[in-house]
This record gives C-alpha cells, sequence and structure tokens, in this order.
C-alpha cells in the first residue's frame, strides 16, 4: 500500500505535479512569467517518460488554448497554463473552449497586466476573463494549488465546462513551501480516467461548433449559463470526497478562519487571503472579533454559501487586488454587494484596493488597513 509524501517544492512545481498525478494526455504550452516553470516542469516530465503524454510546443497563447480545444473535443483530458498578457491573447479562443462544452484544466498565474509591464500579481488578468463561461477557483497556498487541480478536473469532466485555477505570481508561484503528495491510487480513485460523451472521431464524422440561427444559438448559450451555476454543488461534492480519500481540505466554495463569533470579517483571495489569517490573529490580540472568508471559487460566485457563513450584523471589509474600472473600489466589493442587496442588511461593506502589481501585503500592513477601514 502505497503512503503520501511530504515535498519541498514551488507553486509551479506543485502545479505540474498535481497535472502529472492527473494523468493527462495533452499539454500544449506556451512560456509567459511566472508561468513558465510549470510548462517546463511537464515538459522534462513527458521528455523523461515520467508523464505518459504528448507536450505541443506552439508559438503562442492563442495558439495554445486552439490546441488545447482541439485535443478536449478529441477527447483528450487537457491541460495547459498562461500568465496576465497570455490569458488576454487566449481570450478568443477561451469563449470556444466554454461554449464548446469542452473540459479542459488551466492554471493561469495571476500577473498585473499592460499598460505599464509589470511581473508582479494581481488579480486583473484572471477577473478581466470572468465572463468567458470559464468556472474559476482561486487558491492561497501550494498546496491547494495541487489539491484544486485535481478537483477542477473532477468538476470540468462532470459538467463539461472548462475551469481556470488562478494563483498569485512568485508569492506562490516561486515560493518554496511543503507538499504532501497523495497516494497515485488514492488519486486514481478520486479522479479515474476520462471517458468523454461525444468526441471528434474521423470514422464517425459529425458537426462541432457550427454556424446556428438565433433559435439554438440561444438555447445553448443558455444552458451554459446555468449550468455553470449548476458547478457549485459538484464543486463541494469534489472538495469533500477528495477530503474523504485524502483527508485534505481547503474548504468548497468558500474558506473561513475565526469566523463564528466575528464582528469583523475579512473578505479576499489568494495570497493575501493565506496571509490574511496572522492579520486576524493580530487584531484579536488587539481585542477586535476578527475572521476571514475566502471565496475559493469565483465563477460561480458562492452567494448562498457566502450569506448563510457572514455573522449577524458583521462589518465585511473587502480587500481588492483589482479595479473594477467605471465603479468605484473593485470587482469582488462590487459581486458581494449584489449578492447581499436585499438579503442581508443588517452587513455593512467596505472596501479598499491594495497590492496593485505587486506591492507587498504583510500581515501587519493589513492589520493596520483593517482597522483604519473600521474608523472610516
Amino acid at each position: 500500500m502505497q503512503t503520501a509524501q511530504v515535498v519541498m517544492v514551488t507553486g509551479t512545481h506543485a502545479a505540474a505535479l498535481a497535472v502529472k498525478s492527473a494523468r493527462v494526455d495533452v499539454v500544449p504550452g506556451y512560456p509567459i512569467t511566472p508561468q513558465t516553470g510549470i510548462m517546463e516542469a511537464l515538459a522534462g516530465m513527458i521528455e523523461s517518460g515520467e508523464l505518459d503524454a504528448r507536450f505541443i510546443p506552439v508559438e503562442g497563447e492563442h495558439s495554445a488554448m486552439a490546441a488545447a480545444v482541439a485535443a478536449s473535443a478529441a477527447g483528450a483530458r487537457v491541460f495547459t497554463a498562461t500568465s496576465a498578457n497570455g490569458l488576454l491573447y487566449m481570450h478568443e479562443v477561451l469563449h470556444m473552449a466554454s461554449g464548446g462544452r469542452l473540459p479542459v484544466v488551466m492554471c493561469n498565474v495571476n500577473r498585473g497586466i499592460f499598460a505599464p509591464w509589470t511581473l508582479w500579481a494581481d488579480h486583473q488578468d484572471s477577473f478581466s476573463q470572468r465572463d468567458t463561461g470559464w468556472i474559476q477557483y482561486h487558491c492561497s497556498s501550494n498546496q491547494e494549488v495541487f489539491n484544486t487541480i485535481l478537483q477542477a478536473f473532477r468538476v470540468a469532466e462532470q459538467i463539461n465546462i472548462p475551469v481556470m485555477v488562478n494563483f498569485d505570481g512568485f508569492s506562490i508561484s516561486h515560493c518554496l513551501m511543503p507538499l504532501t503528495l497523495p497516494p497515485q491510487e488514492d488519486i486514481d480513485r478520486f479522479l479515474p480516467p476520462y471517458q468523454p460523451e461525444w468526441r471528434l472521431d474521423p470514422a464517425h464524422p459529425s458537426s462541432f461548433s457550427n454556424v446556428t440561427n438565433a433559435p439554438e444559438y440561444a438555447v445553448f448559450r443558455r444552458m451554459l449559463a446555468d449550468d455553470i451555476l449548476d458547478a457549485i454543488p459538484l464543486a463541494k461534492q469534489a472538495a469533500r470526497e477528495y477530503k474523504d480519500i485524502t483527508g485534505m481540505w481547503d474548504g468548497d466554495t468558500i474558506d473561513t478562519y475565526r469566523l463564528d463569533d466575528a464582528e469583523v470579517v475579512v473578505f479576499a483571495i489568494n495570497s493575501m487571503a493565506g496571509e490574511l489569517r496572522l492579520s486576524i490573529d493580530i487584531l484579536r490580540e488587539q481585542g477586535i472579533k476578527a475572521g476571514l472568508l475566502r471565496p475559493r471559487l469565483v465563477v460561480p460566485f458562492p452567494a448562498e454559501d457566502i450569506i448563510n457563513a457572514l455573522p449577524r450584523n458583521a462589518q465585511v471589509m473587502v480587500l481588492d487586488r483589482n479595479y473594477n474600472f467605471g465603479h468605484p473600489g473593485g470587482i469582488l466589493a462590487s459581486e458581494l454587494k449584489s449578492v447581499l442587496f436585499g438579503r442581508r442588511n443588517d452587513v455593512t461593506v467596505k472596501n479598499r484596493v491594495m497590492g496593485i502589481g505587486g506591492v507587498d501585503l504583510t500581515r501587519r500592513f493589513m492589520a493596520a488597513e483593517i482597522r483604519a477601514m473600521m474608523d472610516e
């Protein structure tokens, strides 16, 4: 019987190990900082025979996603990865993947987008793709990246919708953290081989993503919209079953910390949410009943879980690492306000944008910012 292993790896290598454990068939790839380490690791695994898959080097991110779409339509389990401007370059084909109901899984290593250029993280890149029809997870540790990629394949292949797994550049992608690797037999039990209900087959010609008239097109789009919402219970089921098999838990649609008696609730995602656990402890030591509510799933937005988790009469401090251009503040705050409207009038929401382009977010800095928000 196999036992779990503990290794010390970067976030990008943790992602590559998850893809290897998922036994993918095809990996189209193109390098872009800070994602490149994922593609380098996977290319090495495939070259050495450690991973039995086809690596497809391409000339750009648009082609990487086009190759992913084609391979998935042919019935393969497919993974790719990108960052920032690479994700923007894929934009057209992201719609093809979701509209074609293809269960591609992709890591986006968050990085600010131009202009001006930056190599460091914020969340404008992934949030700018919210309307492409992809499910989006956001992770706060290397272990969660590993666990979530496996859950993403499970959800994507159950509902035939692509999934994007996001994590911050450098603060997660390039930082070494201990990673527990479940036995491969446990992963195989959680994620069995992919058996597509339909695939392109030259022996049985069929039409795929062809031109439609308005009545047919409208039905397909409504189905996609409805099914994205239906991904919420599947994400919860995947998280529970992963815990039952591996013993590991990162939350399902949301993750919370010291929330039960909280009067001040901090709302944030990705690496800043991981650091915020320490900020919460600082605030508790100062006599402030603070807690953390972190959405793991951002598309679809887990409205009911958030509404039910928030304590009565809470002050919610939303820390956004993005701008909601045309509105004050950030996108997470707007999403939260929209689901609270008419449902939780006891809750107040305040918002600050911080950490743009990789500005450092330490536990003490964020604790001080939260205290300042309380006095506004």
